[in-house]
């Protein structure tokens, strides 16, 4: 009889066994149901190949020299925790299997296993991480914006995909330009409310008076210039998704306001006497560090909790940089059919530069720089000073904030120790730190205060 698995191709299998023979056995049977196979005979290889490219699911034997499956699996679990792991086991080692089982692995079958008996585990493991697609979002269309290759973005995706089916509050760390409304999306596409609204809105970008009646609505005269009733995004988003980005930048009277809605699940609008329901499910993105926002008072610690049920946080462009010339080469072919140039690629030293940048501004300024290149192209194939020209002009535009506020600190602390002559004690009076902190500032940005000190005759 000839198995054949559900989802075949649309996931790859790691398969770990020192025993050569075995694991080529697997190899041939997964292969003949369907799928794409990666194996490997150690532990320690294994992880070298998740390092390359995340798997839909691990297969490993339980016992093998070096790294046993226990520990593979505890690697595992620490760097890819969606990522479910299936161990083989001996009669004799069934206790330690199911003692793993407790312990977060996936399953277990006992050898000599049975082909059928392992191809639906595999698609047991497939179908709650994640890695096969849902019905109504086949062939990976839920994800088909997000482009990459690399392991830490997949298991992002992955944790994506499982929180999608539910509707848990997600909450999508990242820097400016890493694609958070695109995985806000993403989410919103894998979910059953994907037939509904999903409608973004950027809180630090209105202002506070206006903010709240974007949310929430208004009615009729409710201010000036409240000429009509305004449903709110709330509303606007019945059945579906609302993003709420840069959520760390909402104003503190906002915050309360917003954590009443989600507790209550009903809006009112702003001059309103009646509230109604609402059924909405609620992304937050943010690039602030939430946790000392909360701790300096700026954001509140319950609404935080509320937003943040599962939270996924996107690695920045240079932690991903496999993905450059993938993405380079996607967003070319966008722009040059826009621009209706006749460009073909990029020069192979012009890829060397991309994958070479630092990209504060991550995606989008990589965008930008394609556009650039793109857009004063004169040959086919766009040559490496061009880009280089491109990258230049976007560095300084793109400074990151973390960029901008420690160059602002380091010439605050030069100024302060010229106004002093080097003077520490001064110094930190006028910066209103006491002396051990205002030495922490200096060391981190290496500045010593003996050269700050005037020169004796």
């Amino acid at each position: 009889m000839e198995l054949k698995a559900k989802t075949a191709g649309a996931a790859r299998i790691l398969v770990v066994d020192d025993d050569p023979g075995l694991l080529r056995l697997m190899q041939l049977r997964l292969e003949a149901a369907g799928y794409g196979v990666t194996v490997a005979d150690s532990g320690e290889r294994a992880l070298a190949q998740i390092a390359v490219s995340r798997p839909g699911v691990v297969v490993t034997d339980l016992q093998m020299g070096g790294m046993d499956g226990i520990a593979l699996f505890e690697a595992i679990r620490a760097e890819n925790p969606a990522l479910p792991v299936i161990i083989l086991t001996a009669h004799g080692t069934i206790p330690d299997a199911v003692a793993a089982v407790k312990g977060g692995v996936f399953g277990y079958l006992t050898k000599p296993f049975d082909a059928k008996a392992l191809l639906d585990e595999i698609e047991r493991a497939l179908a709650v991480s994640g890695a096969a697609d849902a019905p109504g979002a086949d062939d990976g269309a839920w994800r088909k914006s997000i482009i990459t290759r690399n392991p830490a973005m997949e298991e992002v995706l992955a944790k994506a995909r499982l929180v999608a089916a539910g509707d848990a509050a997600v909450m999508i760390r990242g820097e400016s330009g890493t694609g958070k409304e695109l995985l806000a999306r993403a989410v919103h596409a894998a979910s059953p409310r994907r037939d509904r609204p999903f409608v973004a809105i950027n809180c630090g970008a209105i202002p506070e008076p206006l903010l709240e009646s974007e949310l929430f609505g208004h009615v009729k005269g409710a201010f000036t210039g409240a000429v009509r009733d305004n449903r709110g995004l709330f509303l606007a988003a019945e059945g579906g998704t609302l993003l709420l980005d840069e959520i760390g930048d909402m104003p503190q009277a906002l915050q309360v306001k917003l954590l009443r809605v989600l507790q209550e699940r009903q809006v009112r609008p702003v001059g309103g006497l009646q509230n109604t329901p609402v059924d909405v499910r609620v992304i937050s993105a943010t690039h602030r560090d939430l946790e000392a926002e909360m701790a300096a008072g700026n954001f509140r610690e319950d609404l935080y909790y509320r937003l943040k049920v599962v939270s996924l946080a996107l690695p920045s462009l240079a932690e991903r940089r496999e993905d450059i010339p993938l993405l380079a080469g996607h967003f070319l072919g966008e722009l040059a059919a826009r621009y209706r140039k006749n460009v073909s690629g990029l020069a192979p030293d012009a890829v060397e530069q991309l994958v070479a940048a630092s990209w504060p501004g991550n995606v989008r300024q990589l965008y930008n720089v394609i556009e650039q290149s793109v857009a004063l192209a004169t040959t086919a194939l766009i040559p490496a000073s061009l880009v280089q020209q491109a990258i230049q002009r976007e560095q300084t535009e793109f400074a990151s904030f973390e960029q901008a506020r420690r160059k602002f600190e380091r010439e605050y602390l030069a100024q302060l120790l010229k106004i002093t002559e080097g003077n520490v004690t001064q110094a930190s009076r006028l910066a209103k730190r006491n002396r051990t902190e205002f030495y922490k500032l200096l060391q981190r940005h290496q500045l010593d205060p003996r050269l700050f000190k005037p020169v004796r005759a």
